[in-house]
């Protein structure tokens, strides 16, 4: 099973078609599980709610996920902060294949999925080969970005993966 996760404050926002795009470009297939956080409401402010329990569930019976986020205050969005606080650390995402996505507006913020979402990611128990992607937010559909991430990339998430079954 594969999962995308986004955390952009806007349903149906230009970070969830990026990450299916992006899972796409990876798998070769829509992924399993969409998370749109945003969908989760005030279920995410505390704990136990059924809907939350659920998504992280999926999300972590997965063996792959794009987990994305728009860019905000040169951080990921603190609605995909209060998801990623569901798991628990060090487990929560245990042979689970993580690939952090980011969008922003310019290129000031290029290292943020790398150094920001990916370090939260592993610390949740992923392991995440690849590194992040952060695309740019008016561009990502024509630029070949996710097509050339893809390329390169592809082999390594998908052995990756391939390992976390066994």
């Amino acid at each position: 099973m594969t999962a995308v996760v986004v955390g952009n404050p806007k349903p149906a926002s230009r970070t969830l078609a990026a990450a299916t795009r992006l899972h796409e470009a990876l798998i070769g297939t829509a992924p399993d599980v969409v998370v749109d956080v945003v969908d989760l409401g005030t279920g995410l402010l505390g704990w136990g709610d059924d809907a939350v329990a659920s998504a992280v569930s999926a999300v972590a019976q997965s063996e792959l996920v794009v987990v994305a986020s728009p860019t905000f205050k040169a951080s990921y969005s603190g609605l995909l902060k209060l998801f990623l606080d569901q798991f628990s650390a060090g487990e929560g995402l245990r042979n689970v294949v993580a690939v952090p996505l980011m969008l922003g507006a310019g290129p000031e913020h290029a290292l943020c999925p790398e150094l920001l979402l990916k370090p939260v990611l592993v610390e949740l128990g992923a392991t995440a080969p690849a590194p992040g992607l952060y695309l740019r937010d008016k561009t990502f559909t024509e630029d070949g970005a996710i097509e050339a991430y893809a390329a390169r990339w592809g082999t390594a998430i998908r052995s990756s993966r391939a390992r976390s079954l066994t």
